[in-house]
């Protein structure tokens, strides 16, 4: 395949036609500011003393001629001519099934030009790489016009990197695109389109009535993937991952990822079909235990073939939220490019793994989630050597039409923002359509860089099969009742070049509909005797096994002695360099640690226990409140240094990532990495709590039910700041009871924390836990100015000792037993308030016990029964938060402690009233309603204030 280099320096004889056209823009562009051009254009633009009419005269006289000022005038209009065919032929290509393309298009007379003046002018000025038989002006614009008008359309003039569009210019305009097929090849197309469209009929007239979200009007889409997966195995992909939404997912199961016919029909029929065997080479045709409907579920598949080349190909889960599968996409293929095998960064290889992701035309404009994806492309910490993109475009929505869904021509065209070239092909030209798989495979091949293909084709029946869109499209749909499909009009095709016969044509669509009898024969009889209730796998219900999290004290002090080495000559900021000595001189005299240097003590001795970390969020390498410094920057060079690439005893990659100001992308992306790299302990840091607001989705079909729905595992933890501490509604509440009501079926853990040793201990489970088949996914409140607060310092004994508590009592209360009426228990930063309330006492009284709920789902009943069996004289037991009562812990908590509460124990809240706003604005009015509450909660009735 052609590409270009540009090892040597590049000269003005480089260039003819509309290569020539693009470099005068870029050299008036160089004269307003020579810094916005590349660094080799600018060398060579150095050299020029011309002015584009001069420039365009010596390129004309390297033709044999010296043309005079009008004739030079004839070729600039030329060359405008030829690039707006170039940057404008789509508007008149024949990319619309149902739509032919006016005659007229950029008249010779709009541009002052005749076709003598056209002849008189070479045809390398305006075509370089026209075939050999082009040989005018005249043709070449002929030339150009055929080529940019067909049934597939190009849009590349948004891509500003030079190299890449002089390589899409020459693909197009060489015809190397346009790949010659056997006749072999034709007739495997037509017999895939065969396969396609049979199965939909053989759904439709079998299961009558049934919604399957056809892929009917575009069929190519199958072959299409066909193409791409088989041309990235070749050239050495070990993983192709594809992400879609439900239009045509049934028929991507069955033909690329293989699930058996037999299995699809068996979910129709609503049959058993455990004892289904698997089709060769198919395999993880998962389901949990709630399970999912056909058309959201996914399947991997193992590709193996003649010469022995393997590859994994997989199709992720994804329910009717359409595109916020992307990012998840993109965590698998990024997490497939990693090794994680040696320390410091992983090494990324770009060719172990690519994305498909296909999207719907509403959607892709649609969904902000798109957008935010489409920003992780060139992102180092998320990018993925480039995605391959098909729009599946039947050009409406649910009844949506085009003109009410977006404010853009094409539905495609949010990607000219990110400078992703772009190919309009018509869904019923099946080889137009792999010429445009041909150019996005070579294009990611040599540019490691995304790809859009915009598949245009139609939707054959209503939005799902149940829909009748004769009432609201009468006129699309009386049009697409009479068109033929893609099958047959590739069909008749062939049959009138004399590439297949009738007979074999009809013996083709025989064998299909063959296969498809042969698999409904095996399926079981639908008539289900006994319907079961929906039973939890054992090893969930028994919860969390006991694990050790402990770590020596010598490897601890060794550690912390290692984090605070760097380079001789590397220039830690002052400031920064005596917070860091401090942290580690504490901790090795009084042997203390704070939040952040538990944080890291966790993260080092993970990575020395073998399992690889990744950390991303926004402004995680440092920390949104300046706690962390994972990433030390010279203040001299500004080169960057991270100390957990240089433990001693580490042998695995640790990442950490500042993120994009998107939540729903980066989170997406980090459950994707996970999932796919589940040996990886994976962490996603919000900035502040709230924030996580924006990728609710996520949380809400993804993270706490992708196991139950499809038996899909995840130990991702998310770091999610919470704490009122009077600065107003936004950041203070992580809306901890969003967490709490998603909980069920041990699907997460949810913890709000009060110690550093608490923290430490609980990412060393969950580290311990990732290759178990317990693992799932921990939601962590974390603090914001309880970083720095004496009450969550933690001794190294701590550390060294111990392990994660769900349940911590306040050490000096509560020991006489008998005398204890009242009961407080509470989560989190409350804690630490009413903790410096009970400090500035000068008698504790012994009718009040406190108790901090560290782990709060799953709730620790166990624990907290035992805590209340000691207190015979109980009367109340009272929950106290921060949060107001409709928020935080309360409606959770409630019902669990009346289920502990002994016989007669009232069970009370405390805190602030119900609101639709999360805090007060302002901070007095704060401190004030906050010391209502810590007060009341630790005053007795029958005692006044304590």
């Amino acid at each position: 395949m052609s590409g270009i280099t540009t090892k040597r320096k590049i000269r003005l004889e480089d260039f003819h036609g509309p290569n020539l056209g693009y470099v005068l823009e870029l050299f008036d562009q160089y004269k307003q500011d020579p810094e916005s051009v590349d660094a080799e254009l600018r060398e060579m633009f150095n050299g020029w003393d011309e002015s584009p009419q001069q420039t365009a005269s010596v390129a004309v006289q390297a033709e044999g001629s010296v043309p005079s000022a009008d004739k030079m005038k004839k070729i600039a209009y030329a060359v405008k001519l030829a690039d707006d065919i170039r940057t404008y032929g789509h508007l008149n290509a024949s990319i619309y099934p149902f739509e032919n393309p006016g005659k007229e298009f950029l008249k010779l007379k709009d541009y002052g030009l005749t076709e003598a003046d056209l002849e008189e002018i070479p045809a390398s000025i305006l075509c370089a790489d026209a075939p050999q038989d082009v040989t005018n002006g005249l043709q070449a614009i002929t030339y150009l016009k055929e080529v940019y008008t067909k049934t597939i359309a190009f849009e590349f003039s948004h891509v500003h990197r030079f190299e890449e569009k002089y390589w899409l210019k020459k693909m197009v305009e060489s015809g190397e695109i346009f790949k010659s097929h056997t006749n072999e090849k034709r007739l495997s197309i037509l017999r895939r389109l065969s396969e396609v469209e049979g199965f939909e009929k053989f759904l439709h007239r079998t299961f009558v009535g049934q919604k399957r979200f056809s892929i009917e009007g575009l069929d190519m889409l199958v072959p299409m993937l066909d193409e791409l997966i088989s041309g990235a195995v070749h050239a050495g992909t070990h993983n192709v991952n594809i992400g879609m939404a439900h239009r045509g997912r049934l028929n991507v199961l069955a033909h690329v990822l293989k699930k058996p016919y037999e299995i699809i029909f068996s979910e129709f029929q609503h049959s058993p079909n455990k004892e289904l065997v698997p089709s060769e080479g198919s395999v993880g045709i998962n389901y949990g235990w709630s399970g999912d409907v056909k058309y959201h579920l996914g399947a991997d598949r193992q590709i193996t073939d003649e010469s022995t080349k393997r590859a994994r190909l997989t199709l992720a889960n994804n329910p009717s939220h359409l595109e916020y599968v992307d990012p998840i996409v993109m965590g698998y293929t990024r997490a497939a490019q990693d090794d994680r095998k040696t320390a410091g960064y992983p090494v990324q290889d770009e060719k172990e793994s690519m994305a498909i992701i296909i999207h719907g035309d509403a959607a892709f404009p649609g969904e902000g989630i798109v957008a935010e994806t489409l920003n992780l492309n060139s992102l180092k910490g998320y990018q993925t050597g480039g995605s391959i993109h098909i729009i599946a475009n039947n050009m409406i929505g649910f009844t949506t039409e085009s003109m009410d869904s977006r404010s853009t021509k094409y539905a495609s065209d949010l990607a000219k923002g990110y400078e992703i070239p772009i190919v309009h092909v018509n869904a019923d030209d099946p080889e137009a359509c792999l010429a445009a798989v041909l150019m996005a495979i070579e294009y990611r091949k040599l540019f490691n860089r995304d790809f859009l293909i915009d598949l245009i084709g139609y939707r054959r029946f209503g939005h799902n099969e149940m829909d009748e869109p004769m009432t609201t499209q009468p006129q699309l749909y009386e049009k697409i009742r009479k068109h033929p499909t893609a099958r047959a009009l590739y069909a008749k095709k062939l049959e009138e070049a004399g590439y297949a016969t009738k007979e074999k044509i009809e013996e083709i669509d025989q064998q299909v509909l063959d296969k498809f009898d042969a698999a409904y024969q095996k399926v079981p009889s639908k008539k289900v005797t006994q319907v079961h209730d929906i039973e939890l796998p054992e090893i969930v219900i028994n919860g969390l096994p006991a694990i050790e999290t402990a770590v020596e004290k010598e490897a601890l002090l060794r550690i912390n002695d290692e984090l605070v080495k760097w380079p001789e000559d590397f220039h830690v900021f002052d400031k920064l360099k005596r917070i860091l000595e401090r942290r580690a001189n504490i901790f090795a005299g009084e042997q203390k640690a704070d939040w952040a240097l538990a944080e890291t003590l966790a993260f080092a001795t993970i990575l020395e226990d073998g399992t690889p970390i990744r950390l991303s969020g926004q402004d995680s390498e440092r920390g949104t409140f300046s706690q962390r410094h994972l990433v030390l920057h010279d203040s001299e060079t500004g080169n960057v240094y991270a100390p957990l690439h240089k433990l001693s005893k580490s042998n695995v990659s640790f990442a950490v990532h500042n993120s994009p100001l998107s939540e729903g992308s980066v989170l997406g992306f980090e459950y994707g990495y996970n999932v796919f790299a589940p040996e990886t302990l994976v962490l996603w840091e919000a900035q502040y709590g709230d924030f996580a607001n924006a990728a609710q989705v996520f949380f809400d079909q993804f993270i706490s039910a992708g196991r139950a729905k499809w038996g899909q595992k995840s130990g991702l933890v998310m770091l999610l700041p919470h704490g009122y501490e009077g600065q107003g509604p936004e950041h203070s509440s992580a809306r901890l009871e969003r967490y709490l009501q998603l909980a069920a079926e041990n699907n997460w853990t949810v913890a709000n924390l009060t110690s550093a040793a608490q923290y430490f201990h609980i990412l060393r489970r969950q580290a311990a836990l990732l290759k178990r088949e317990e693992v799932r996914p921990l939601v962590i409140m974390t603090p914001k100015s309880l970083l720095r607060n004496a009450q969550t310092v933690s001794s190294i004994d701590e550390m060294s000792g111990g392990g994660f508590r769900s349940v911590i009592e306040q050490p000096g209360l509560g020991l006489n037993h008998s005398e204890v009426k009242r009961i407080v228990l509470c989560s989190g930063k409350i804690a630490t308030d009413l903790t410096d309330k009970l400090n500035a006492m000068e008698n504790k009284a012994d009718s009040i016990h406190l108790v901090r709920v560290e782990e709060l789902y799953p709730f620790p009943k166990k624990e907290i029964s035992a805590i209340l069996g000691r207190y015979e004289a109980l009367e109340e037991i009272v929950w106290v938060q921060e949060e107001p009562m409709n928020m935080g812990v309360w409606t959770y908590i409630e019902p669990e402690l009346r289920e502990v509460a002994p016989v007669q124990t009232k069970v009370k809240y405390i805190g602030r009233k119900r609101r639709s706003s999360t805090a007060e604005g302002d901070p007095n009015v704060h401190k004030k309603d906050q010391e209502r509450i810590v007060t009341e909660a630790l005053t007795w009735k029958n005692e006044g204030r304590i």
